[in-house]
């Protein structure tokens, strides 16, 4: 879900290519990709692609008038090139209208991934409601101050149409405030869409149900005993400050863990890891911080943090701060990929935000994740787990990458359609690959998310047999109802379809758990594993999904990153056309009417 706490942060987020105006460009990692090696390489690369676009204005839907600004920039080992477009129309940046330009090595154009199948230009060019009106329309209806508003063409649900973007903060509209970004049709000046701009774990259904229930998530926790290997060290040699040093945390729920800190002085430290770009945890103090300037600092004289207990402030830090360095670890092992935004820059954490905040979020406004500390009734605990950790984080990554939004959201902020499923089954697939790397045995991992939480069914979400979640009503298989299911219970689909070409169908025990995962059509199928399910995913979504990606384009994606990695007579590219098939997504049932 999505819902911004910090309201007023701008942070830069990349490094601007004057000759290029690549803002917030990603270069692959050598995990997945290489990078180029000077501006002038980058700028030949997003030329080409751009002159493509508008040469194959046909297949791309380009046209006079649009313009087109790189996002990303990425180049495969085997020579393709990648570049991803956000599009303005007349001078109006587009809603809906981005796309991935695919070019071969010889920068020749070989494809488009699009959001928009239609032009994007609107009908009607003049606007008949003010932009005061539409400030006033969007403040009323997100219970907030307006903040900016700038006219757009909305091009998305299948037809464009001139609007007002505004952006809102402080809105009252859910739990501890927030920003929302409302769309105001300019020419009728009815809500076209109402927002909230950061991702939440917990949906506004789930915690309904969880209270109607009178379930309460009082996770366990505890701690193990300190292995010698993390005992708190000094850095060596001259004293020269700051100067990353190795200590010690004592966290809620993954036993006791190895932090790299900062020694600041030479008995003082403070919770910020410079071997991971900066990446620091910070303190709210139950308030909600208008930056993360304003956090309190976690410091120490012995670089030991936290004592495993909530009544330490210290110890929900060591869990968010272990989460978010595992994460990112992750993500560049396995894919080469420098931070959330692939821009080199850490990621950061609040713990103890807000006051009673039952709840755990990703912002992108600041690149922060912030956790509340519960309720104190339903919610005992602060949200800090690692997988929700990894799995709020991966939201980051899609909002850089793909950028998959929901086709709806309700008056309680719950949204709906297969664009916003897909983005939380992303999440819970790499934040169980999160588990999976970390390879915690106080944290074990498996293919369940939100196991750690203390809920009755054991788990939230689970991606053998995603049905076995209840409190979310969470989906095997695709029909055409799913285009318009909820997320968490929609994000199942796509989420079995991972499993199974990871794992295969039917019944297995990897690890502590016992899986059974069944199949639509009764046909069994057999996994390739999980290394290979994980890269064909990452590779699908930073190179062939866009922001109206639904399970059908998903398929097609996949397919496309299989092709790519293993060749198209592959046993791994017959088993994504299989798993999809297993969940019933094929290409003969793909609806006609879409985007």
């Amino acid at each position: 879900m999505r819902r911004a706490h910090i309201r007023s942060l701008a942070v830069a987020v990349a490094v601007t290519t004057a000759a290029t105006g690549l803002t917030g460009t990603a270069f692959a990692g050598p995990a997945t990709g290489i990078e180029p090696t000077s501006a002038a390489v980058a700028s030949s690369i997003v030329d080409a692609a751009r002159a493509a676009a508008f040469a194959h204005a046909a297949a791309t839907g380009v046209a006079p008038g649009d313009e087109l600004r790189a996002q990303d920039v990425l180049i495969d080992p085997e020579g393709a090139r990648h570049v991803r477009f956000v599009r303005a129309h007349r001078g109006m940046p587009v809603l809906g209208g981005d796309l991935v330009v695919h070019l071969t090595e010889r920068l020749k154009y070989a494809g488009v991934t699009r959001a928009a199948d239609h032009s994007v230009a609107p009908a009607a060019t003049e606007a008949q409601v003010s932009d005061r009106q539409a400030e006033e329309k969007a403040a009323d209806v997100a219970q907030g101050s307006v903040k900016s508003v700038e006219l757009v063409v909305d091009a998305r649900r299948g037809a464009s149409a001139l609007a007002y973007e505004v952006h809102v903060s402080g809105s009252d509209t859910a739990d501890g405030g927030g920003s929302r970004t409302v769309v105001i049709d300019a020419r009728t000046g009815k809500v076209r869409s109402n927002t909230p701009d950061s991702e939440e774990f917990l949906s506004p259904d789930l915690v309904d149900t969880l209270r109607e229930r009178g379930e309460t998530l009082d996770p366990a926790t505890g701690t193990a005993p300190e292995p010698s290997s993390l005992a708190a060290t000094p850095a060596p040699g001259a004293a020269r400050y700051p100067a990353p040093a190795t200590g010690t945390g004592t966290s809620l729920f993954a036993g006791k863990v190895a932090l790299t800190t900062t020694r600041t002085a030479r008995t003082s430290y403070v919770l910020k890891d410079p071997s991971r770009w900066g990446t620091e945890t910070r303190d709210a103090k139950g308030t909600e911080p208008t930056s993360f300037a304003r956090g309190k600092t976690f410091t120490s004289t012995t670089n030991k943090w936290g004592n495993g207990t909530v009544a330490n402030r210290a110890s929900a830090a060591v869990d968010a701060q272990y989460g978010i360095t595992k994460t990112l670890d992750f993500y560049k092992k396995t894919f080469g990929r420098k931070g959330i935004k692939n821009d080199g820059k850490g990621a950061r954490a609040l713990v103890h935000f807000g006051n009673k905040v039952a709840n755990a979020f990703w912002d992108p406004s600041c690149g922060c994740m912030l956790y509340g500390d519960g309720d104190g009734e339903m919610f005992k605990k602060p949200l800090v787990v690692l997988d929700v950790t990894g799995h709020e984080l991966t939201h980051g990554v899609v909002d850089a990458t793909a950028r998959l939004e929901p086709t709806r959201v309700d008056a309680q902020g719950n949204q709906y359609g297969e664009p916003g499923s897909l983005n939380e089954s992303l999440a819970d697939i790499f934040g169980s690959a999160v588990e999976f790397s970390a390879n915690n045995p106080k944290n074990p991992p498996n293919y369940l998310v939100g196991e750690k939480l203390g809920l009755d069914q054991k788990f939230l979400r689970r991606l053998d047999r995603p049905s076995l979640d209840v409190l979310e009503g969470a989906i095997d298989y695709w029909s055409p109802a799913v285009y318009d299911a909820e997320v968490h219970a929609g994000s199942g689909v796509s989420s079995h379809a991972y499993y199974l070409l990871a794992e295969g169908s039917g019944r297995k025990r990897i690890g502590t758990v016992t899986y059974d995962s069944p199949t639509y059509d009764g046909l069994p199928v057999k996994g390739i594993g999980r290394a290979k399910a994980t890269a064909i995913f990452y590779r699908a979504l930073t190179r062939y999904m866009v922001s109206t990606t639904d399970f059908h384009d998903a398929r097609t994606a996949t397919l496309k990153a299989a092709k790519d990695l293993h060749g198209l007579n592959s046993t791994e590219y017959k088993t994504v056309n299989r798993a999809w098939a297993a969940v019933n997504v094929t290409k003969a049932n793909t609806p006609a009417d879409r985007h």
